[in-house]
C-alpha cells in the first residue's frame, strides 16, 4: 500500500487589502482607517480654512497683505492645497490613504478600489470632520472668522445655479484625473499629493469667484453647520460627484490608456492601512 504523505501544504496567506477593494474577511470593518480619515478632514478643515480666514476675514492677520483679488487667490488656493498635501504624507495619508474628500471616495469606489461599506464610513468619517474642523474654527477665531463666514464656499449671487455646479464639477474632475494618472506609475506615485497645492492654486484663482471653489464636499459641510450657510449647499454635492464620476469614467474610455490606480491611495502605495497580513 503506498504511503500516504502527511506533510501539507504552506496555507494561503490572504492579506486584508481595503484600499484595493479586498477587505478579509468580505465585509469586515476598518475603525482605525475611518478615524484617520476623520483626524484628516478636521485637519483640513481648521487649518486649510484657517488660513482662508486669515487671508480674507475683517482685520485678519493676513488681510492687510498688499495683494490684489486674484493673487490673493493664488496665494488661498496653494496654501489650503499644501495643507491637503501634507496631510496626504502623514501618519494619516497612510493609514487611510488620506482621501480626505467624499469626492475622491466616490471616485475609488467608482473604479472599484474601495468597498461600498467602507466608502460610505468614509464618507461619515469624513463629514463629522469637517463638522469638527469647522467648530474648531468658531473657537479660534470668533468674529473674524465670522466676517469670513467660516470660509465658506458659496455660490455666486446673480447666476444661474447651473453654473458654480459646472465649475465644481470641472475643479472636481480636474483633480480626480490629475490624481489617478499619477497615481497610476510608480515613477510618479510619489509626487502624487503635489498635484494639490499648483492645481488648487490655478482653479482657485480662475473659478473661486463663481462656486468658492471647494470639489470636496466635506470642507464645505463644516462651515456650512456652524455658520448655518445652507444655500446653495447642494451644489457642493452634485457638482463634486458629477465631476468625480465623469473623470472615471473618461479614463475608462481608454483617452488615457494605463492611468486608473491600482489602490484608493494618495501616498503610501503599497501600505496595508490599519491591518496587516491575516492567515
Amino acid at each position: 500500500m503506498d504511503k500516504v504523505s502527511t506533510t501539507s501544504q504552506p496555507s494561503e496567506v490572504k492579506q486584508d487589502r481595503p484600499l484595493r477593494g479586498k477587505p478579509f474577511p468580505h465585509g469586515k470593518l476598518h475603525p482605525r482607517m475611518y478615524a484617520a480619515e476623520l483626524v484628516g478632514t478636521a485637519l483640513l478643515v481648521f487649518v486649510g480654512l484657517s488660513l482662508v480666514i486669515a487671508l480674507w476675514g475683517h482685520n485678519a492677520p493676513l488681510a492687510g497683505l498688499p495683494i490684489q483679488p486674484g493673487p490673493r487667490r493664488l496665494l488661498n488656493g496653494f496654501l489650503f492645497g499644501s495643507v491637503g498635501a501634507a496631510i496626504a504624507f502623514s501618519t494619516i495619508g497612510k493609514m487611510s490613504g488620506a482621501h480626505i474628500n467624499p469626492a475622491m471616495t466616490f471616485a475609488f469606489w467608482l473604479e472599484g478600489k474601495i468597498q461600498w461599506h467602507d466608502a460610505g464610513c468614509y464618507v461619515l468619517a469624513q463629514l463629522a470632520g469637517g463638522a469638527l474642523g469647522a467648530a474648531a474654527l468658531v473657537v479660534s477665531w470668533n468674529a473674524i472668522g465670522a466676517s469670513a463666514n467660516w470660509g465658506a464656499s458659496l455660490p455666486a449671487s446673480g447666476v444661474p445655479a447651473w453654473l458654480p455646479v459646472a465649475g465644481e464639477a470641472v475643479c472636481t474632475f480636474l483633480l480626480v484625473l490629475l490624481i489617478f494618472v499619477c497615481a497610476a506609475h510608480k515613477t510618479t506615485q510619489p509626487f502624487t499629493p503635489l498635484v494639490n497645492p499648483p492645481l488648487f492654486a490655478v482653479l482657485t484663482w480662475l473659478e473661486a469667484p463663481l462656486s468658492g471653489t471647494s470639489a470636496n464636499p466635506a470642507r464645505s459641510f463644516g462651515p456650512e453647520l456652524v455658520g448655518w450657510l445652507w444655500q446653495g449647499w447642494w451644489i457642493y454635492w452634485v457638482g463634486p460627484g458629477l465631476g468625480a464620476a465623469l473623470a472615471v469614467f473618461f479614463l475608462r474610455l481608454g483617452a488615457l490608456d494605463g492611468h486608473r490606480p491600482h489602490e484608493a491611495r494618495l501616498c503610501h502605495f503599497g501600505h496595508h492601512g490599519a491591518t496587516g497580513p491575516i492567515k
